[in-house]
């Protein structure tokens, strides 16, 4: 059974630094997929923050772009986001998602398909 598991999440004051991690157990059958973070706020809708695939293409969400870097250890299918310059907007619930069917274009928009997985989440919370 695959499971994600996630850590890095906390609390830290605006322009501080976080790091979560994301490794995926069981799923060393797939030579390609993608794999990336969501974030969801209460009340909002569920939105991409940045995605990476097997060949190193990169999606980001427009208002972190040049503070988040998204990369990926295809040997442990381990993907880390490092966030820089935290600002309160980014408080939300953060999940870890792979997916071997969709392209990365595809899994930053929608998420991973029926046949991909998600993590528990993890909480970042950025105080002003």
């Amino acid at each position: 059974q695959v499971q994600l598991v996630e850590s890095g999440g906390g609390s830290v004051e605006a322009g501080g630094s976080l790091r979560l991690s994301c490794t995926a157990s069981q799923y060393t059958t797939y030579r390609v997929y993608s794999m990336g973070w969501f974030r969801r706020v209460p009340g909002k809708e569920r939105e991409a923050v940045a995605v990476i695939d097997t060949d190193g293409g990169t999606m980001y969400e427009e208002s972190v772009k040049g503070r988040f870097t998204i990369s990926l250890d295809n040997a442990k299918v381990t993907t880390n986001l490092q966030m820089d310059n935290l600002k309160p907007e980014d408080t939300a619930l953060y999940y870890c998602a792979i997916d071997n069917v969709r392209p990365v274009g595809d899994f930053y928009i929608a998420g991973p398909s029926r046949l991909g997985y998600w993590g528990q989440g993890t909480q970042v919370t950025v105080s002003s």
